[in-house]
C-alpha cells in the first residue's frame, strides 16, 4: 500500500462516502505518518456502548466505525485541536448537540445536532466561544461526518511537528506560487475562521487558510525542503 498510493486520488474517492473516508484514512496514515493503523489504535466497541449508556443516546454508525478505527490515535486527532474520547463525550448546556471535539484554546466546539444522530452519517456543526454567550450558535462545518474525519486527521498531522511539518507566514505572492506548484486537491470547501483550500506539491500536503497562513507535511524531510524552495517565504522552521 505505501508505494501504490495515491493521495490525490484516494481522497477524491474519500469524500464521496464513508467507506471511501475510512480506504482514505488508513492509505493516508500507512504512506505519511510511517505507523500503520492496528487493533489498537480505535476504542473498543464496549468503550462506546458504555458511552451511549451514560449519555442516554445512539451514536450513529459513522461515529462508531471512525472511533474504532483510529480514535485513539492522538497523532491523527488531537495534536492542535482534540478528539474527546468516549468517556468525554457530552451534551451541550442547550441541549442541542452531542460535541466531540474542542479548539485547542476553548475558541470553538464542533458536535452533531441531536436530531440529526438518527442520520449514519450526520452533519458536522461548529460553535464559536463568543464574547457574548447568546450569540452563540451552531452553525454547519461539513455535510457528512466522514468528511469531518478525513478533514481531522489531514489537520491534525500537518501539526505533528519534527522535521517533516512547517508553518508559512504567506506574503503577496504566495497563492500564486501554490497555485502554479501545486495540485488543488478535491475536499469540499468549508469554513474555520476562514476558507480552506488543500494542496498537494511533490509529496508535501498544503493547507493554506485563505492566504493568512499556509500549514505544510512532507512526506519526507526531504520533500519539504523541496516544496520550501519552490514557495519561498517566512517559513517558521526554515533555519538554512
Amino acid at each position: 500500500m505505501t508505494q501504490e498510493f495515491d493521495l490525490a486520488a484516494s481522497l477524491a474517492r474519500g469524500v464521496q462516502n464513508r467507506s471511501g473516508a475510512w480506504a482514505f484514512i488508513q492509505g493516508y496514515t500507512a504512506h505519511w505518518t510511517g505507523a500503520s493503523l492496528g487493533s489498537a489504535d480505535g476504542w473498543t466497541e464496549a468503550d462506546l456502548d458504555a458511552a451511549e449508556e451514560r449519555l442516554g443516546l445512539r451514536l450513529p454508525a459513522t461515529f462508531r466505525e471512525g472511533y474504532l478505527l483510529f480514535g485513539r490515535r492522538r497523532d491523527l486527532t488531537s495534536n492542535h485541536d482534540v478528539l474527546l474520547g468516549p468517556a468525554e463525550l457530552y451534551v451541550d448546556e442547550a441541549g442541542e448537540a452531542l460535541v466531540f471535539r474542542h479548539e485547542n484554546q476553548g475558541a470553538a466546539s464542533w458536535g452533531i445536532l441531536l436530531d440529526s444522530l438518527q442520520d449514519e452519517d450526520p452533519a458536522v456543526s461548529i460553535r464559536l466561544d463568543l464574547a457574548d454567550k447568546s450569540a452563540e450558535r451552531w452553525a454547519g462545518w461539513l455535510e457528512r461526518l466522514s468528511l469531518s474525519f478525513v478533514e481531522i486527521v489531514l489537520s491534525e498531522s500537518l501539526q505533528a511537528g519534527g522535521e517533516t511539518c512547517d508553518f508559512l507566514d504567506p506574503d503577496e505572492d504566495t497563492p500564486e506560487l501554490l497555485e502554479t506548484n501545486c495540485v488543488r486537491l478535491a475536499f469540499p470547501a468549508y469554513l474555520i475562521a476562514e476558507e480552506i483550500r488543500w494542496f498537494l506539491g511533490h509529496d508535501v500536503l498544503l493547507r493554506d487558510d485563505d492566504g493568512g497562513a499556509v500549514l505544510a507535511r512532507g512526506r519526507t524531510a526531504e520533500d519539504l525542503e523541496r516544496v520550501r524552495d519552490l514557495i519561498p517565504g517566512d517559513w517558521l522552521d526554515d533555519h538554512r
